[in-house]
C-alpha cells in the first residue's frame, strides 16, 4: 500500500499554481521556508497545504488589517476558506476511495484494524471505570468521615458548666414520689 501511495493525489485535478502567499499574489507576505509550487507536480496534499497556507495568509496580510472595505475582506477570506473546504473535501474522498479498495482486496486486514480499535476502546473505558471507581471510593470515605464526626458529638456531654451534673443526675434512678 506504501508503493501505491507515493504518488498519492496525483491526477486527481488538474495541477493548479498556487502561491504560497495567498490570494493577493506577490505582495502578500508568505510563510519562511517556503516558494511558489511548481505547475506541473500538484497533488491534493500539496493543494490542501497550500489553501490553507492562503487561509491563514488572508487572515495575517498586511492587505486586510489596514484594508478598510470589509465586505471586500470577509469575501476574500470566505474564498480562501472555501477553497480550503473543497480540496479538503476531496482529500478525504481519496481516503474513503483506498480505504474502500483495502477492504475489497484484503477484508481480513479491515477486521483486523477494527478488532484493534475496539480493544483500544474497551482499554480506555475500562481506564475510565477503574477513574470513577477510585473517585466513588474517595467520596464513600469522605462521606463515612463527616458521618463519625456528626454521631461523636452526640456521645459527649453538652457543652455548658452543668453539663458533668446533667450527666451524672441522668444515670440516676428517678426519685421516689412523696405522697401528699
Amino acid at each position: 500500500m506504501a508503493t501505491s501511495m507515493s504518488g498519492m493525489f496525483s491526477g486527481q485535478q488538474p495541477p493548479v499554481a498556487h502561491p504560497v502567499g495567498g490570494p493577493g499574489g506577490p505582495g502578500q507576505p508568505g510563510f519562511p521556508g517556503t516558494a511558489t509550487r511548481a505547475p506541473g507536480n500538484n497533488t491534493l496534499v500539496d493543494e490542501l497545504e497550500a489553501s490553507f497556507e492562503a487561509c491563514f495568509a488572508s487572515l495575517v496580510s498586511q492587505d486586510y488589517v489596514n484594508g478598510t472595505d470589509q465586505e471586500e475582506i470577509r469575501t476574500g477570506v470566505d474564498q480562501c476558506i472555501q477553497k480550503f473546504l473543497d480540496v479538503a473535501r476531496q482529500t478525504e474522498c481519496f481516503f474513503l476511495q483506498k480505504r474502500l479498495q483495502l477492504s475489497v482486496q484484503k477484508p481480513e486486514q479491515v477486521v483486523k484494524e477494527d478488532v484493534s480499535e475496539l480493544r483500544n476502546e474497551l482499554q480506555r473505558k475500562e481506564l475510565l471505570v477503574q477513574k470513577h471507581l477510585s473517585k466513588l471510593h474517595h467520596w464513600q470515605q469522605v462521606l463515612e468521615d463527616v458521618s463519625v464526626q456528626h454521631r461523636k458529638p452526640s456521645d459527649l456531654p453538652p457543652p455548658g458548666p452543668l453539663a458533668f451534673l446533667e450527666q451524672a443526675s441522668a444515670s440516676l434512678p428517678p426519685a421516689p414520689l412523696k405522697p401528699n
